[in-house]
């Protein structure tokens, strides 16, 4: 599968700090609301001392979250461990696994930042802008902003801020279970990617394509091991 090659992998820290804020404008906010029908989530695992990461992308329906398609790669990670610029240290062995997809997907979920960065560059706006295609975050844990607890029911929603910007969302996606924190990664408005992520978190916390690709991944690890 393709992807665009917008700058080197092989930089410093300081250099990713520049190509990050180079490429933060070119991010879109906004899409064109087609009917999606596969979604894929991408997860990375590793141990941060060991110099081996695993990369996982499941491609599925978005109508009854079938499982299409399963793409896993490993390799030796270049990046140091730099929060922040995570997109640096996992994106060379995502676009490993995602080279192998048969199947293109109509959007990706992340398990990590979209805007919700200090930069307004995670990882979900620069695997967006590098695969060319609609893209969220959803993360476990907050990264920077401030917000309100949202309330207690599925669905309930708080806006996360930062510097006077709405950076994204804590949404709570099963009743009484701690929220998530929704951004946008590309070509996609912040309610669509809420709806999106609600819309795959059929049974637990975190949506079934994260989960999937977690899972996995992880068995992949594990035969690595």
């Amino acid at each position: 599968m393709n992807y665009l090659r917008l700058h080197s992998w092989n930089v410093s820290p300081k250099e990713a700090v520049q190509i990050q804020r180079r490429l933060a404008p070119l991010v879109k906010t906004s899409g064109r609301k087609k009917t999606l029908h596969t979604i894929a989530g991408i997860d990375v695992s590793y141990n941060r001392k060991d110099p081996l990461l695993h990369a996982g992308v499941v491609v599925l329906s978005c109508e009854d979250l079938e499982v299409l398609e399963v793409s896993c790669a490993s390799g030796t990670v270049t990046f140091p461990y730099v929060p922040g610029l995570l997109s640096f240290r996992e994106i060379p062995v995502v676009l490993k696994a995602w080279r192998k997809l048969k199947v293109r997907p109509d959007c990706i979920l992340c398990d990590g930042q979209g805007l919700a960065h200090p930069r307004r560059f995670g990882l979900a706006c620069h695997l967006g802008l590098v695969l060319d295609l609609p893209s969220v975050g959803c993360a476990k844990s907050r990264l920077l902003g401030t917000y309100e607890e949202p309330g207690f029911s599925r669905g309930s929603r708080s806006p996360l801020w930062d510097r006077g910007e709405e950076i994204g969302a804590v949404l709570r996606t099963q009743d009484g279970v701690a929220p998530v924190f929704v951004s946008v990664g590309h070509k996609i408005t912040l309610d669509r990617a809420i709806d999106l992520v609600l819309s795959t978190c059929r049974r637990y916390r975190l949506p079934e394509p994260i989960r999937e690709a977690h899972r996995r991944v992880n068995e992949r690890r594990r035969l690595e091991l």
